[in-house]
């Protein structure tokens, strides 16, 4: 049967379309740049604009999964919806459009549905560690296949709330003070890393996705390209350096790039090397396959088992 899940998230909302039939196959993907989260950090609201953005995309995505004939619409909302004052207003009125509940979850949920993402998208049962940076969090997970997660954990540092606290979107941005935010956030992965004996690190999300398409230099998106391809700490280094040296307008033309990312690159980069650094992490896998997958695994198999 044919399923939709939606991810509304901080900086983009995101639609997945697949058949499932146990497992998930002919997989379609569709994201609008909607910015739910812009200015929550510092105010706590969704403002208006963010509020129309958003619930026309939703409108849109809801539309599109029910003319592909989708039998089941999923939706859930991650880190601005739950750090917002207002969520009940646009969730509310995205029911009221649409008829389909949106479920706010926990920072811990979310790691976890990207842990089942990952694992429908990998062969290996070795334990991993999955880093999925997002607009407002950036959530960890380590598990295997065999034996499920065993540890998961949710911090709030990611691309849109670090680009506004720090003003970190123009030419030459001082990322000191950024970096050593971000290492005050996790220094305490370190223990983690070791304690878990981690095969393997996964990455997950549009920051690490972008990374990837950057260094293969794709003028269009390839997601066979992108998932299971590898990045070396090397490679974000000179990508981050690069990209912070030119300015927005620049950004928006280097080739891999999604211009509406443009300006919040460079934070997510900088976190995604923080961590890889901090947890002394050489080389990271990039998944297509993340918490959309995970949503509809976990609602068509988890729960009914």
């Amino acid at each position: 049967m044919k399923i939709a899940s939606i991810d509304i998230g901080t900086n983009s909302m995101r639609l997945l379309i697949a058949d499932y039939n146990k497992t998930i196959s002919n997989r379609k993907k569709i994201v609008n740049t909607t910015r739910m989260g812009q200015g929550i950090n510092e105010s706590g609201i969704i403002s208006n604009d963010a509020i129309k953005r958003n619930l026309d995309s939703f409108i849109s995505f809801v539309n599109t999964a029910k003319n592909d004939k989708a039998e089941q619409i999923y939706a859930i909302g991650t880190s601005a919806l739950r750090d917002s004052k207002n969520k009940e207003q646009f969730i509310e009125l995205a029911k009221l459009n649409t008829g389909i509940e949106i479920e706010i979850i926990n920072g811990n949920t979310e790691a976890e549905l990207g842990f089942y993402g990952v694992a429908l998208g990998i062969d290996e049962t070795e334990r991993l560690l999955i880093i999925d940076i997002g607009g407002g969090s950036t959530e960890f997970v380590v598990g295997s296949k065999n034996e499920g997660v065993i540890y998961k954990e949710s911090i709030d540092i990611g691309a849109v709330r670090l680009t506004e606290q720090f003003n970190a979107s123009e030419k030459n941005s001082n990322l000191e003070e950024m970096t050593n935010f971000i290492y005050s956030k996790i220094n305490h992965l370190q223990k983690a890393a070791k304690t878990y004996n981690i095969k393997k690190v996964v990455g997950i999300g549009g920051t690490i996705t972008t990374a990837s398409s950057i260094n293969q230099h794709m003028k269009i998106y390839d997601t066979d390209k992108i998932h299971n391809s590898l990045l070396r700490v090397e490679n974000i280094e000179y990508i981050l350096r690069s990209l912070n040296s030119i300015s927005l307008d620049e950004r928006k033309k280097v080739i891999g790039l999604e211009p509406s990312r443009a300006d919040i690159i460079v934070s997510g980069l900088n976190i995604l090397l923080c961590i890889l650094k901090c947890m002394d992490i050489p080389t990271i896998t990039v998944s297509e396959f993340d918490n959309l997958e995970g949503l509809i695994f976990y609602k068509l198999s988890l729960k009914r088992t």
